[in-house]
């Protein structure tokens, strides 16, 4: 049995443990306020914004638009989203596993010739990827520190300058996407090139009259919709984050406060078994007075 002074250190331990998770999860959870905000606010327009652009380039058919060019993929891109921080449960390992699953499930082959290229945003998917023998592009891995649009839109540019210079033939994004505190839902999307859009969910009778023209149209609203679809990615990324983060440090908060009620229990024990011997020795030396 462990002494008194042990387990008063370790009581002493966890209680200051509790503090931490405690606060961590407030503000965890003032983080998770904004972010939510900010991606409730972004995702009608960007939703709006992407059916207008796929229903612009459906009507354009203009297959050698160079957002939709299809092309052997031989060099893929993945843009793999996570966040610059731990504590957050199993937030970032999601993505981890999911980014290597789709290399072994959809691009081994590229993989086996170093085809495939790794942009993380985040320092947690830099590090993770950076120890493993895959090419990385990390010139974006900290935008989480200064989250914007314009950062965003920097990355944005790099991924379209790059499909179209024939750098990657094919670029996919791999994020969390935020539906509430507790839930967290993994996305894979395809980011370039544009995917068409089913006939089944196309608008019926939808019709636009263009100024000045729909090529100029197209060309204005091709970068903006994409860089639009990348920053709801992050602000995603950014909300889940944070509810993931909220969400483990209330769970451990409250593993701390069953450990502590574990740990008074035996402190009084381990007391109260100290207490007893001293008085049984107590007893058996006026006993031993008494024959003696």
């Amino acid at each position: 049995m462990a002494s008194l002074k042990e387990v008063k250190s370790r009581i002493t331990s966890v209680i200051s443990t509790q503090q931490i998770t405690k606060a961590m999860k407030m503000v965890a959870a003032a983080k998770l306020r904004r972010s939510q905000e900010r991606i409730t606010q972004m995702r009608p327009y960007a939703q709006k914004l992407t059916q207008l652009f796929q229903n612009l380039s459906s009507a354009d058919q203009d297959e050698q638009a160079w957002y939709s060019q299809q092309r052997i993929e031989e060099r893929i891109l993945i843009v793999a989203i996570s966040s610059d921080r731990g504590l957050c449960g199993g937030f970032n390992s999601t993505i981890m596993k999911a980014v290597n699953k789709l290399i072994a499930e959809k691009y081994a082959s590229q993989a086996a010739k170093g085809n495939v290229s790794i942009l993380p945003i985040g320092k947690k998917a830099a590090e993770y990827f950076g120890k493993r023998n895959i090419k990385l592009v990390s010139d974006y891995s900290t935008i989480f520190q200064n989250l914007s649009f314009d950062a965003v839109a920097e990355a944005g540019d790099f991924l379209m300058n790059s499909f179209k210079a024939g750098t990657y033939d094919k670029i996919e994004v791999v994020y969390n996407e935020f539906k509430n505190v507790a839930t967290q839902i993994l996305r894979v999307e395809q980011f370039l090139p544009v995917l068409p859009q089913v006939q089944a969910h196309k608008t019926a009778g939808v019709d636009y009259i263009y100024m000045p023209n729909q090529e100029e149209i197209v060309i204005g609203l091709v970068p903006k919709a994409l860089k639009i679809q990348l920053y709801k990615s992050v602000l995603d990324s950014n909300a889940s984050e944070n509810g993931a983060r909220m969400t483990a440090m209330d769970k451990a908060t409250e593993n701390a406060g069953d450990l502590l009620k574990d740990l008074k229990l035996t402190y009084n024990r381990t007391r109260q078994a100290a207490i007893t011997k001293e008085i049984l020795e107590i007893v058996a030396g006026a006993e031993a007075l008494k024959t003696a």
